[in-house]
């Protein structure tokens, strides 16, 4: 039976296999390369002086982990710069965030060689390799340099952007043509994937070839939408462990006499926060008569620190939560509870299903989990409402929600009045339909879809059929 090879930046396999804060994606990964008997290969975090190639292979909780340190450069250029200050706000529709530094786009292409010259030797003739996120769109490219012959595939977990914007990347043709040399490309959604073909067929004088074909510049692949989800009996089994019962059992006596809204989020200006506070304070000048009857929980861990837009919207998030507080707070009560902390995945299941209503509202988003977490928390003999964003890349699939445009504030404030007053003959009807699409698109179908579906298609070095 062939390996398969799992690379993404970060390897995320947990130490232990009964790790309850593990998420979703990297428990069923793991799942997978103890069923193939695969490596995941990624940076370890660390750093070294003069970059060596030199493997370091772990054994967690039975997948084996092979990682690479990095040069300080490299880290500052690929993964600071053009990962998280290029890429990741072009993707996500923010070019006034981008950065086009061309130091960081040579860095970018310097590392994926580098990772492609230490992946390259571990793999077998067998092998399937399946190369996760924008950080290494160029790596098929690299491998196939280097002989690698075997099926490659990608998963993009993050919007693509419209051709407009995309063509603003100094080199962009290059770096999206590298992504021809993978067998097989997915996308969360339709939309991302109508987005990608609008830019082979108008940019790189490609075709589309039958459904899911695609033959840009002579090379074919396929490319396909498939959105992936959570493990749900793992985070069920989660809600329900001690902890997070535990979890549940504080928050439900914390917010006595009221009802909890929520949302959780990673530090990002993808994520809305910003519009979120204040269609929060839309609500509340709104609804006199529920002030002190409601507060919002936000839970927004820190992340990327190191680069100065997460830094300046950290500031202006915590003076936005002050303004609200100092607006409307009283003696006993504050409107919003603004935590810079992260909490277990066992934790975050009590939270959901304590809250009344789930707010998940970013400006753009390739999936957003969070969403399909909050679904999968709810008691279903009274469950809460979920809110979500279009913008999000689970509202294509989430339609029983309550969809919002986040950009405006009266709607999403609107929005909370209903779901705090949505009868719960209503809500159950919503959350049924919810939980059904929740299911369907379970990680580990979603996993097992793409898997089969690379491992059935001609690698690059054999004679191709037609892919539709």
């Amino acid at each position: 039976m062939s390996r398969l090879i799992v690379v993404s930046n970060r390897v995320s396999a947990p130490k232990d296999a009964g790790e309850s804060s593990t998420g979703g994606l990297a428990a069923a990964l793991s799942a997978a390369l103890r069923r193939y008997d695969g490596i995941w290969f990624g940076w370890s975090g660390e750093t070294t002086e003069t970059f060596t190639g030199e493997l370091k292979m772990e054994d967690r909780a039975g997948v084996t982990v092979a990682l690479v340190d990095l040069e300080a450069q490299d880290v500052e250029e690929y993964y600071n710069g053009y990962a998280n200050k290029t890429l990741w706000p072009l993707f996500h529709h923010r070019v006034d965030l981008t950065a086009y530094e061309q130091s960081y786009g040579q860095g970018y292409e310097r590392t994926n060689a580098r990772f492609a010259e230490v992946l390259a030797p571990l793999i077998q003739d067998d092998d399937i390799v399946w190369i996760h996120d924008y950080h290494m769109i160029p790596l098929a490219r690299d491998l196939r340099r280097l002989g690698i012959r075997n099926r490659i595939g990608f998963f993009l977990h993050t919007p693509w952007p419209v051709r407009q914007l995309l063509v603003t990347l100094p080199f962009h043709r290059r770096l999206v043509e590298s992504l021809f040399d993978y067998d097989l490309l997915g996308f969360h959604t339709q939309e991302w994937l109508d987005l990608f073909r609008d830019y082979v067929t108008s940019e790189a004088g490609g075709r589309q070839v039958g459904d899911n074909g695609m033959e840009p510049s002579a090379r074919r692949c396929r490319a396909g939408s498939s959105p992936s989800g959570i493990d749900v009996d793992g985070f069920i089994a989660a809600r329900d462990s001690a902890l997070g019962q535990r979890t549940y059992d504080r928050m439900a006596a914390s917010s006595a006499f009221r009802s909890m809204i929520v949302g959780v989020d990673r530090l990002d200006y993808s994520k809305g926060l910003e519009q979120r506070l204040l269609g929060f304070q839309q609500f509340l000048e709104d609804n006199p008569s529920m002030r002190g009857e409601v507060f919002l929980l936000q839970v927004t861990p820190i992340s990327r620190d190191e680069v100065d837009t997460y830094q300046d919207l950290r500031a202006r998030l915590d003076a936005s939560a002050g303004h609200v507080n100092g607006a409307y707070a009283d003696m006993d009560w504050a409107p919003v509870r603004y935590l810079n902390r992260t909490y277990r995945r066992d934790q975050l299941a009590g939270i959901y299903r304590a809250a009344r209503v789930g707010l998940v509202t970013p400006l753009r988003d390739g999936m957003n989990l969070v969403a399909k977490e909050y679904v999968a928390a709810q008691n279903p003999e009274d469950p809460g409402v979920l809110i979500l964003s279009r913008f999000a890349g689970a509202a294509e699939e989430l339609r029983e929600a309550l969809i919002v445009n986040p950009f405006a504030r009266e709607e999403v404030a609107q929005a909370i009045h209903r779901a705090l007053t949505m009868s719960r003959d209503e809500r159950i009807e919503r959350w049924t339909a919810l939980m059904a699409a929740v299911r369907a698109s379970d990680v580990a179908i979603w996993r097992d879809d793409f898997v089969r579906t690379l491992t059935a298609l001609p690698g690059k070095g054999e004679a191709a059929s037609d892919p539709d």
